[in-house]
């Protein structure tokens, strides 16, 4: 058995694993501080994450990093936290996160971000970031950062959340929590626990409350992200 200890989303996690690879997976988060929780892998979570994927060609350490995660965000929602899927950047230290159905182009909207702000962009995460829903929302770059593993080990305040539609001409409009919330349950993970799972609606709630909420209908010119930016930050 492998162990160390790993801040997310500024609580100490215990991980022990059978396989090394996912302590090499988040190195950059390592800390000497004591853990605030613990999780543990077996066989059976292994075997639990391949039940799920359409590949089955992974290693099982690769398996296990996917596991560790999971265990994870079981208990994050009773830090105030949950996992939002999704990308998310920010621009002068201030993010925006983009949410829609896998294949709709958060990522490649992300990029166009990046190419338009150069320098004032950063990427928080751009797969599976950690939000913190205190007084404020925050937005929280971890390892796992999808397939372009594009994320930086940040913590940033969350502006708005929008979600993305594919469309001919681009255009933004807010909308209220009613108009999207459906979208933001099934972005967001829902633990298997009972407890957990009635701790992540209550956090959905108030982040819907706490953040503003857009629908952007957008092509894949650069465009799409000026109107995206000029949209949810009210310049005409």
């Amino acid at each position: 058995m492998f162990t160390g200890n790993y801040k997310f989303a500024d609580r100490i996690v215990e991980v022990n694993s059978i396989f090394e690879k996912v302590h090499d997976y988040c190195k950059d988060y390592r800390t000497d501080d004591p853990a605030d929780f613990s999780v543990t892998t077996n066989e059976a979570d292994i075997d639990y994450e391949k039940s799920r994927s359409d590949l089955k060609s992974f290693s099982n350490d690769y398996y296990e990093e996917l596991a560790i995660y999971r265990k994870i965000c079981e208990q994050m929602p009773f830090y105030d936290t949950i996992l939002f899927h999704g990308s998310i950047i920010a621009v002068d230290g201030v993010a925006f996160a983009f949410a829609a159905p896998s294949g709709t182009g958060k990522s490649t909207h992300a990029a166009l971000w990046r190419e338009l702000f150069a320098e004032r962009a950063t990427m928080v995460n751009d797969d599976k970031p950690l939000l913190r829903v205190g007084e404020c929302v925050t937005a929280y770059g971890t390892p796992y950062d999808g397939k372009h593993h594009i994320s930086n080990k940040i913590a940033v305040p969350l502006k708005a959340i929008c979600i993305l539609e594919r469309g001919e001409k681009n255009s933004i409009e807010r909308v209220s929590a009613k108009k999207v919330y459906s979208v933001i349950v099934q972005q967001t993970y829902r633990p298997m626990d009972v407890a957990a799972l009635g701790k992540t609606m209550e956090l959905i709630d108030r982040l819907t409350q706490k953040v503003e909420l857009y629908r952007l209908h957008c092509n894949m010119d650069i465009e799409a992200a000026k109107v995206a930016y000029e949209g949810m930050n009210g310049v005409c």
